[in-house]
């Protein structure tokens, strides 16, 4: 009888353990997308190609800091290719991130603050879809935050640089 109720406690606790254990290891989506998200920013700092684009949907849009830089998937990679393959890439550190989902946990919107030692404080936002192969970036939006008092002063240049092209 004490080894058929040992038994049973060990399955029992085998079972709690188990679903206790799968419980913990099983991410959230939120914790998914900071996971691609991050995985995109090392890629670009790593200069590692297929990975990076292995984070975006087949119908991607990236959206730079210059108004003229709306690329879709295959026109980023024409622009970027070169530079990671000469072992050039681009850190970005996120300092803060919020993410919202939306659509039944099917698409996610975020934006995050990341820091550049060449631009200094930039914002990241855009649109995840959930996918068979998990989450996929479908639109990533780069800028460069101008803070309110420096707002006027800098649109006054920007339009004198666009008149002088």
């Amino acid at each position: 009888m004490r080894k058929c109720s040992l038994l049973i406690v060990a399955v029992i606790f085998g079972l709690t353990s188990g679903l206790l254990s799968f419980s913990c290891f099983a991410m959230s989506d939120e914790q998914s997308i900071d996971k691609v998200l991050n995985s995109f920013h090392q890629a670009a700092a790593d200069a590692q190609a297929k990975p990076y684009f292995n984070l975006l949907s087949q119908d991607a849009i990236f959206l730079g800091t210059d108004a003229n830089e709306r690329w879709s998937k295959e026109e980023f990679k024409a622009f970027v290719v070169p530079y990671f393959s000469k072992g050039k890439g681009w850190i970005y550190t996120p300092t803060e991130r919020n993410i919202s989902l939306v659509k039944q946990g099917q698409v996610a919107f975020f934006d995050e603050l990341l820091f550049s030692e060449s631009y200094g404080t930039c914002r990241g936002s855009g649109i995840l879809i959930k996918t068979e192969q998990g989450w996929k970036i479908s639109q990533y939006n780069l800028s460069i935050p101008m803070p309110n008092g420096l707002a006027k002063a800098l649109v006054k240049q920007i339009k004198m640089f666009e008149q002088n092209k």
